[in-house]
């Protein structure tokens, strides 16, 4: 109890891009795609639970017609030895593939979102205004950019569908490996032009990056570390986890109604990892102010997250450590962090010590100022972009 009341004076509202709004439903992939985005594969309905509604059609991104669907990959084998009988990945693609003379497709990004997000997330203003329109880097009449919610995420299957804590105990080489069945067997492309990712995603990219080295043109992981999760990083996550697990009324993960104590200090714990100094003890000048922006986010995340699917996601983090084989990475690579982030934090020199291992890596710190979001600034791309697009054009075949 101690620990929330000290926490809840800590916490600003929630910037992280970490813990988006929740994700629309999971739809069929469509017979044919809008003319702004080709076919999507085929899909099977469903995974654990009843098969979702169809929702209305999703935005525009950028002017473009999202075409969702879902990948379903069958008698999908973990990690740990669980299996599932039919594992869905759900997704959503912008833009026009467009292929080679031998067929292949040559202009695919992949973006992977953060813990507890999804793909939509990157349909935000402060992603989408700045990476997807016209002549920007990621410009959509260019790219074909590729959206997938991870296991345990958005209209993914998930514990939250039915199986509960009896869902299969997924970690991150088992993420990595469905995005790459859905690249590969899904939407049959051999080649990406970028890897991408943001937090999670950006830990997902260094291991892309390792797995399959001549599977890409670019690589660009944001807002993480390339080595094992430990100190701080770990102490958090694991409050996360202990808070859910001991809350007698997660009763082993078959509760009724979602552990409202588990939730709080979930959402005070990922608050606080995406909380940002400056630009908080701008906007949150009062203790009113400070202790309103709590009471809000704790409400909007009650709401809107599942205690299994929460504990799942933060767990999954636990197999992750692409350190001992950064030597393997050929791709040419930008790491991006920013000097406010309280998961990252640059005190440690850790990202600075292992670029050098990279070939072909840099690095570049986003200095902390009043316009930074902590760890979120990942997600805002006014602050990235122009990086961005020097190393899409370094990469570009001549």
């Amino acid at each position: 109890m101690k620990r929330l009341v000290l926490i809840a004076l800590l916490v600003a509202c929630r910037k992280s891009a970490d813990e988006p709004r929740p994700a629309p439903k999971p739809i069929e992939a469509p017979a044919t795609a809008p003319a702004t985005a080709p076919a999507a594969p085929p899909a099977t309905a469903t995974t654990t639970g009843a098969p979702p509604a169809t929702p209305a059609a999703p935005a525009m991104i950028a002017g473009v017609a999202p075409a969702p669907g879902d990948y379903t990959i069958r008698d999908f084998a973990f990690t740990g030895g669980e299996k599932l009988p039919e594992l869905r990945i759900h997704f959503m693609v912008l833009g026009t593939a467009r292929r080679d003379a031998q067929g292949h497709v040559t202009n695919a990004v992949i973006v992977l979102h953060g813990t507890t997000g999804s793909g939509q997330q990157f349909a935000r203003k402060q992603f989408a205004d700045e990476l997807f329109g016209p002549g920007q880097p990621l410009d959509l009449n260019k790219y074909y950019v590729i959206l997938p919610d991870d296991i345990g995420h958005g209209a993914s299957s998930k514990p939250s569908d039915g199986l509960h804590a009896k869902f299969p105990h997924y970690g991150y080489n088992d993420m990595v490996e469905a995005e790459h069945a859905l690249v590969v067997d899904g939407l049959k492309i051999d080649h990406l032009r970028l890897v991408m990712g943001t937090s999670m995603g950006c830990m997902h990219a260094w291991m892309w990056a390792e797995k399959w080295p001549g599977m890409m043109d670019a690589v660009m992981p944001l807002a993480c570390l390339p080595n094992q999760i430990a100190g701080r990083n770990r102490q958090w996550r694991k409050m996360v986890i202990d808070a859910i697990q001991q809350d007698p009324e997660w009763n082993s993960g078959e509760y009724t109604r979602q552990p409202r104590g588990a939730m709080l200090e979930a959402s005070h714990m990922l608050t606080l990892a995406g909380s940002a100094p400056l630009p908080d003890q701008k906007r949150l000048a009062t203790r009113d102010a400070a202790d309103a922006a709590v009471e809000k986010s704790e409400a909007e995340f009650v709401s809107t997250h599942d205690a299994n699917d929460v504990l799942y996601a933060v767990a999954a983090s636990r197999d992750y450590d692409p350190s001992p084989d950064l030597e393997k990475i050929t791709a040419p690579l930008l790491f991006v962090n920013s000097a406010d982030d309280f998961i990252n934090p640059p005190e440690l020199g850790i990202a600075e010590r292992e670029i050098k291992r990279v070939k072909r890596g840099k690095f570049l710190l986003i200095p902390a100022s009043e316009q930074t979001h902590g760890h979120g600034t990942h997600t805002w791309g006014v602050f990235w972009k122009k990086d961005l697009q020097q190393l899409l054009d370094s990469t570009a075949k001549k």
